[in-house]
């Protein structure tokens, strides 16, 4: 048997989903039946002080030999790291990966990916240019519990699936909760990229593309069209959006689907913080439903209800459906090694881009959340939307 493939991960930022992904790549890879790729963080970089990467290294339990850097741009620099995790608000992450990219390293960058659909095609375009892995980190996506749902949704356990339901609400006492200032808490910033959306909503949308676009043959996908409603925070940045897509072309036959995103900060997708609610994904399809328990970032649970065609007369006759089936996926850590072990993997094989979640798909949905901050009219500062470089932040 070959060793496995080593990656050396930088991570640039040093906030709390960096220190959730650097636990994450410290956690021996056969907990999860993995062998073929192992990962080590080599580098960290905090915009304060090289004091603060270096305890978060130690915090993160990452080799003593690791090195701590006071700035991004040193981190870029070091030859010791093969790619670079992106951990910034999203509001720098267009500024922070074109520096990774143009000093020659791979880039995971959190999402969403950009600010806007321009920023996203511009590093696309560079990391094409450069020979660059670059991938968008919606760690959700490589989940086993995703990677199944999409299987059974491609093989017609569904049927041709009309309709897709998906949820990622906080129920916030906003004003209280981000204190009288709210205006620099970063959910509600607009000089953060803040709002609803941008930072919550990109999941409801991402369970909404990867089971109604991405399960789609590619060369048959097309970019939904988008009706939104958008209500704004005082800041400017918006506090509840829903957003209805139309797909044109769906799995399972010649018809369109609908895609309903939903987001808000006002109430939540899990009111009492246990899943009393249930599903917080339906999918719907005419042999079935599936329905996935919430939060929808980070599920574990699912269900297959078969439709009532498909089932015994006696069956029905009892009053419930034994031919559900309850699907239990757990996840042992955060769930953030996945993708991190799908880089490896493309780094490895020389790939530029990763299957599950590819440049052109990480742009429709850039395009599409344009499209919902337009008609909802939410707008942010011009050096944060800029494709310029570099940009003072």
């Amino acid at each position: 048997m070959s060793s496995p493939h080593t990656i050396r991960w930088g991570i640039l930022a040093t906030g709390g989903i960096a220190e959730n992904f650097a636990k994450d790549l410290m956690i021996d890879p056969s907990t999860r039946s993995v062998s073929d790729i192992k990962h080590t963080v080599t580098a960290a970089a905090s915009s304060s002080s090289s004091s603060r990467a270096k305890q978060f290294l130690e915090s993160c339990k990452c080799p003593a030999s690791a090195s701590a850097y006071g700035s991004y741009q040193e981190l870029v620099k070091d030859p010791n790291v093969d790619i670079i995790y992106v951990a910034t608000p999203h509001s720098h992450h267009y500024q922070n990966t074109m520096l990774c990219l143009l000093a020659g390293k791979h880039v995971l960058c959190e999402k969403a990916f950009t600010v806007n659909a321009a920023q996203a095609k511009k590093l696309v375009e560079t990391a094409k240019k450069k020979k660059l892995f670059l991938m968008e980190a919606v760690w959700t996506r490589f989940f086993p519990l995703s990677i199944q749902i999409r299987k059974m949704i491609e093989d017609g356990e569904l049927g041709a699936v009309h309709r897709v339901i998906a949820d990622l609400s906080f129920g916030q006492d906003v004003e209280n909760t981000w204190g009288a200032d709210g205006a620099k808490h970063r959910m509600v910033n607009p000089d953060l990229a803040g709002g609803a959306m941008l930072d919550l909503g990109v999941y409801p949308l991402t369970w909404c593309f990867q089971t109604l676009y991405h399960t789609v043959p590619a060369s048959d996908r097309k970019a939904p069209s988008v009706l939104a409603a958008v209500e704004k925070y005082s800041t400017g940045a918006d506090e509840k959006t829903s957003i209805l897509l139309t797909f044109p072309s769906a799995p399972g036959g010649k018809h369109t689907a609908h895609g309903i995103a939903l987001t808000n900060f006002r109430v939540a997708t899990l009111p009492d913080g246990f899943n009393t609610a249930k599903p917080a994904i339906r999918i719907q399809g005419t042999k079935g439903e599936i329905q996935v328990d919430g939060p929808a970032f980070r599920p574990t649970h699912y269900r297959f209800i078969p439709a009532e065609d498909d089932l015994d007369p006696q069956v029905v006759k009892k009053g419930s459906n034994e031919k559900v089936r309850e699907v239990e996926c757990e996840i042992p850590g955060q769930g953030m090694f996945w993708e991190a072990d799908e880089c490896g993997r493309c780094i490895r094989d020389g790939k530029l881009e990763s299957a599950g979640m590819g440049w052109e798909e990480s742009i429709v949905i850039m395009e599409t959340m344009d499209q919902v901050r337009k008609q909802g009219g939410v707008t942010y500062p011009e050096k944060i939307e800029t494709t310029e470089y570099p940009v003072s932040l």
